[in-house]
């Protein structure tokens, strides 16, 4: 509403004189509706937005008390302030008007000077909280918009870090995207939340970040490693960790722990830790299937691609001993998990 000339207020009573001294006064300053009896009432609320309701108590049909509490149940008309205007001064029944749902109780002989400057009051509150509604929204979408903006940033740096590890190792064209599709569609059938499931699969970009640290002598190399070259290669690990340490952002964390522990195995057998069971963070057992299952499924230096059949059969062979069982349970069909493949070629 632009300004207290602009409320809409409806006064109920059963007197018309009453009402024709209301109208009089404050219709020369708001928009003034009138009502009888409680039902005229309560159809003329249901039907118009209003700003306040100056509310007799006894009326034919159904007393202001009655419909007092009939518009507050309403989700509709439950935020519209309420004056009682009445004969009932006893205490008892002031306290019964509050109950009900009023903010304000005058009785009758009124004064009207007294009316107008309540009314005014409460009328000048609600146009505060309106103006308040209006700028927690407009907050609320900026706040949306600075999200939605950081969102984009966030996936571009992980796509650059990403990139920093496919420039050391390009021989796998579309690891990183792949593996991002890969981490959505295990950790949503996970049970994991919609927003886990995108921080994941976003985090997941940075987990071989630490290969910029190895010799491209032993990642290139088409034979088998030596035990000091494989030594070599499982520093990557925890070198991406460190990369990626001391960070306030909980994203950079997630990746951390993706980076640290996406090589442990389920048995304990893994590195750089030898973690084992649950005591792997679970993002490092997701990823950690992900990245098995895109070094099965493509050419690598020292192996050829397998069919996307052979890789699954060959990750639920390792259920309990590489992998976490449950992840194994719920893994996709291999049509959803071959969609999530075409995401990187």
């Amino acid at each position: 509403m632009a300004d207290l000339g602009q409320c809409k207020i409806l006064a109920v009573d059963d007197s018309k004189e009453n009402l024709d001294i209301l109208t009089r006064t404050l219709g020369k300053d708001y928009l003034l509706a009138t009502a009888m009896d409680g039902p005229q009432a309560l159809a003329y609320a249901a039907g118009h937005s209003l700003d306040l309701v100056l509310l007799d108590v006894v009326m034919p049909q159904m007393d202001g008390f009655e419909v007092c509490r009939r518009l507050k149940a309403d989700p509709v008309t439950t935020n519209i302030p309420i004056i009682f205007i009445t004969s009932m001064d006893d205490p008892r029944d002031k306290t019964k008007g509050f109950d009900a749902g009023a903010v304000d109780y005058i009785t009758k002989p009124f004064d009207i000077t007294e009316v107008k400057a309540r009314v005014k009051t409460h009328l000048s509150l609600r146009v505060a909280q309106e103006a308040l509604k209006i700028q927690n929204i407009v907050l609320e979408v900026k706040v949306r918009e600075r999200t939605k903006e950081m969102r984009k940033v966030q996936q571009e740096l992980f796509e650059r870090l990403g990139r920093v590890a496919e420039v050391r190792d390009p021989t796998v064209p579309g690891h990183l995207r792949r593996i991002s599709a890969y981490t959505r569609l295990i950790a949503k059938a996970a049970g994991l939340t919609d927003e886990v499931v995108e921080d994941l699969s976003l985090a997941s970009m940075a987990h071989d970040l630490g290969k910029i640290g190895i010799p491209a002598a032993i990642l290139f190399k088409p034979q088998k490693l030596t035990s000091d070259e494989f030594a070599a290669v499982k520093t990557h690990a925890a070198l991406g960790g460190q990369l990626l340490a001391g960070s306030r952002s909980k994203l950079i964390q997630l990746a951390e722990t993706i980076a640290v522990s996406h090589h442990e195995k389920w048995d304990g057998s893994g590195y750089p830790k030898g973690l084992a069971g649950e005591a792997i963070p679970l993002p490092g057992r997701i990823v950690g299937l992900c990245d098995v299952l895109d070094a099965l499924v493509m050419d690598r230096p020292y192996k050829k691609a397998w069919s996307l059949d052979q890789a699954l059969k060959e990750i639920r062979a390792g259920s309990g001993q590489h992998f976490d069982p449950a992840l194994i349970q719920v893994l996709p069909p291999a049509q959803a998990i071959a969609e999530a493949m075409a995401a990187g070629r």
